[in-house]
């Protein structure tokens, strides 16, 4: 009787086991969404400059780093996005019902600082993208943020994102750039898989912005917000987590690339002082075009973090709140969502008109986000840990060390870099 059951329930299974290969690529491609929006996104204005930058100062001494940072964003925005399909709330949401009113002020506090300082790198580097083509900041900085502006507000923001990736995929010009560079694959290949620290501020400095611009708080943030708003559920989930994961490892691909075809180009040089030194590492693909094949890609990861960047911030204070907070909905059904990205949008485009180094103001930018991270990476931990909250799809034994790993070692970098800051204004370091 027992042998019966068995084979009469055999026939269901094939319709799960058996979405495999084209199947599956057509089913991620069609749900792919927050989280390969989330991650690519991180390849905006100020990534690229700290990328790029990485590879002009230390040519390949921080690919070992990237590995490292690279793993920990696949875990981060996988707990992320598993959090809104199984509870169907977005991390402001839910650190408002799970933690104290203090500690959630904390966390968007936190949040707000980091996402101004960004919003204004996304403008910079969109004016920086116009400049690279001869168009001075002032003529297109103004008309672009009401363009974006009004995309979200009165159009359709799922179209313009996609434009934005398709623009941002200018960026796949870095792996040709970085073959046809002829980097030296022995140097490449032990700097990946043996760690090199400097004991020096500008490559703690450097490193804390690589992890700031690679896992940066708005993610968690838009991920789980935006896996919510399309009202994914707990069966779409192994979906859900295979955009999560093939974001963040698209994301961080093409910046390993970055760091390598620049250090193949302009390695050893120094800092960057310019877009255009940047641009420099795209010459063996396009030569003289090369300015304007990084400009546009510059633009499209611009303008794109440039509204998942302030959207990020008006999911969190919204679920904070708790208030209506979509795209979908106008200014009388969201005043607060839709007037919280409309600040950030005007605030962030007036301080991008003043005359301020934009290689600094990018880099500065990641540098904050990387002291920052560690506190929104706690609450991601502890709410994933709860099986309160989560039930079976909470943390497992092996999940909680990982991710404890993670969290620490974002502190200790932040920490050190804090240290080294103080002590400096003393004259001690």
């Amino acid at each position: 009787m027992t042998h019966d059951l068995d084979t009469a329930a055999a026939p269901a299974a094939p319709t799960v086991v058996r979405r495999t290969g084209w199947r599956r690529v057509a089913a991620v491609a069609a749900v792919a969404g927050p989280g390969l929006v989330a991650a690519n996104a991180g390849n905006d204005a100020a990534g690229i400059a700290t990328y790029a930058s990485a590879g002009s100062q230390y040519t390949y001494g921080t690919l070992f780093f990237m590995v490292l940072v690279t793993i920990a964003l696949v875990m981060v925005q996988e707990m992320a996005v598993r959090l809104g399909a199984y509870t169907g709330k977005g991390l402001g949401a839910l650190i408002r019902e799970q933690f104290s009113l203090r500690l959630t002020a904390v966390a968007v506090f936190c949040l707000l600082l980091a996402n101004t300082g960004l919003v204004v790198s996304e403008f910079a580097g969109i004016g920086a993208a116009f400049e690279l083509l001869g168009v001075p900041k002032w003529a297109v900085i103004p008309p672009s943020a009401v363009l974006l502006w009004a995309l979200v507000v009165f159009g359709s923001y799922r179209w313009a994102e996609r434009v934005f990736l398709l623009m941002s995929l200018a960026f796949f010009a870095y792996p040709i750039a970085m073959i046809l560079g002829h980097p030296d694959w022995g140097a490449v290949g032990h700097h990946l898989v043996v760690p090199h620290l400097e004991p020096n501020k500008d490559f703690i400095l450097l490193a804390v912005a690589l992890i700031g611009t690679t896992v940066s708080p708005y993610m968690q943030f838009y991920a789980a917000a935006g896996v919510v708003d399309r009202g994914a559920k707990p069966q779409d989930y192994s979906l859900i987590r295979a955009d999560a994961v093939l974001g963040a490892v698209f994301a961080c691909g093409i910046s390993l690339t970055i760091i390598v075809a620049t250090a193949t180009a302009i390695g050893g040089t120094g800092p960057l002082t310019s877009a255009a030194d940047a641009a420099k590492a795209l010459e063996p693909v396009a030569g003289q075009s090369a300015a304007l094949l990084f400009a546009v890609g510059l633009l499209g990861a611009s303008a794109l973090a440039g509204a998942v960047v302030p959207l990020s911030a008006g999911y969190a204070v919204g679920e904070a709140v708790g208030v209506e907070r979509s795209v979908s909905r106008s200014f009388r059904d969201a005043p607060l969502f839709l007037g919280l990205f409309t600040a950030q949008i005007a605030l962030g485009a007036i301080v991008a008109l003043t005359p301020v180094n934009v290689i600094e103001l990018l880099i500065g930018t990641q540098v904050l986000q990387g002291l920052i991270s560690p506190v929104v990476l706690v609450y991601l931990l502890v709410l994933t840990n709860r099986r309160s909250l989560l039930g079976e799809a909470a943390n497992t034994p092996r999940q909680r060390i990982a991710a404890t790993v993670v969290v620490v070692g974002v502190a200790a970098m932040s920490t050190v870099l804090l240290v080294q800051t103080v002590l400096g204004w003393f004259g001690l370091a």
